[in-house]
């Protein structure tokens, strides 16, 4: 099929098909032991997946017990009551439901960063070639296409009128897999190289709205959607930018706190009701709350060194969801990071927002 062609600033985007299939596994909970830099960590047996009492900090759950490579992008579907989030190196979408505690799969046929619910049905996803929509009924239609050589879609988020901001960065199929300095100097690499957060309105027209990105981990509005805070990993910060909701223009970035290297790399991004930052870190063992002024606010301790993204989900929005990851760690790690890969969730940590749906 002939592809339709935009460009702009050097960026050029095209339209074209691509199948998927759809399969359903189920979920289990685990019982682990296991150390961290923070000391050991005891989880004891529950057929329910209640797996830590964290006093103060919540409960710790075990949502669905996986080997997620590069598990990433939570997203609550307020129009199913369950969670989206995706295995980007493994090409996988999930949808966990509470309570039956089921975790249906969409099977992609290439690397996939976020999935987002669309208030017409269906999916908006970030793929390493562009942006998809794939319906209810199954049907599927590319909607942009990154046609810049050795990049690949990662994180994405919708803002309050219904846009998709959609990130890319460098692509090597081997990322998750680098140890700390491969990753660093690919980091660096890729911030040469240039990645980009792109706003595409849900008639498909795009526009590039920061470039020079190295990898955009995260995306994220305040509650009365005038702020815009984004997460370019190798910079350690969380930016923020003024941010108009009716036209969707953005201001500069400025640093809303920067993460010291021995707390590791700032990865997704959520907002709470109290207008609260929460992301998770990389190689940190946690996840951190921030205020609006980016006073560092509580840290939660998590049993994996690789949280990668959160969000708040469940009916009332009271629910923390924690995606992590596997890549890049060794098999003697591993051994004693039994949930790396799995969804994890916290509970009685607060409140979180509605996530809005593509308007496309």
């Amino acid at each position: 099929m002939m592809a339709d062609r935009m460009g702009w600033g050097g960026h050029t985007l095209v339209t074209a098909p691509r199948p998927v299939r759809e399969t359903c596994v189920g979920s289990t909970s685990t019982t682990v032991r296991v150390a961290t830099r923070r000391g050991i960590r005891v989880f004891p047996d529950s057929a329910l997946g209640r797996v830590r009492r964290m006093g103060d900090q919540g409960t710790l759950d075990v949502a669905v017990r996986t080997e997620a490579v590069l598990g990433v992008g939570p997203t609550w579907d307020s129009l199913y009551s369950s969670l989206l989030w995706v295995d980007a190196l493994s090409s996988r979408v999930f949808r966990f439901t509470p309570g039956p505690d089921t975790n249906a799969s969409l099977d992609m046929p290439q690397h996939v960063g976020a999935a987002k619910p669309r208030t017409v049905g269906g999916l908006v996803m970030n793929l390493r070639d562009g942006v998809a929509l794939v319906d209810r009924d199954g049907s599927r239609r590319w909607l942009v296409y990154w046609a810049r050589e050795g990049m690949r879609g990662t994180d994405a988020g919708v803002d309050p009128a219904g846009r998709l901001w959609a990130s890319t960065s460098r692509y090597e199929k081997n990322d998750g897999r680098k140890s700390g300095k491969e990753r660093k100097e690919s980091a660096q690499q890729a911030q040469q190289l240039g990645g980009w957060l792109t706003q595409v309105e849900p008639d498909g027209s795009a526009r590039v709205v920061v470039d020079g990105v190295g990898m955009g981990s995260g995306v994220a509005w305040s509650p009365d959607g005038r702020l815009l805070y984004y997460v370019d990993s190798p910079t350690r910060r969380v930016d923020v930018l003024v941010f108009d909701p009716t036209t969707g223009a953005a201001g500069r970035r400025r640093p809303l706190c920067e993460i010291e290297p021995e707390a590791g790399w700032p990865a997704g991004v959520c907002v709470d009701s109290d207008g609260c930052v929460w992301v998770a870190l990389w190689d940190g063992w946690a996840v951190r709350r921030y205020t609006p002024e980016g006073r560092l606010d509580r840290e939660l301790a998590v049993p994996v060194a690789r949280p990668t993204a959160c969000c708040f989900g469940g009916d009332d929005h009271s629910d923390l969801y924690v995606t992590t990851a596997r890549a890049g760690l060794s098999p003697e790690v591993l051994a004693e990071q039994e949930l790396a890969g799995s969804l994890l969730v916290i509970t009685n940590v607060g409140n979180g927002l509605a996530t809005p749906a593509f308007a496309g």
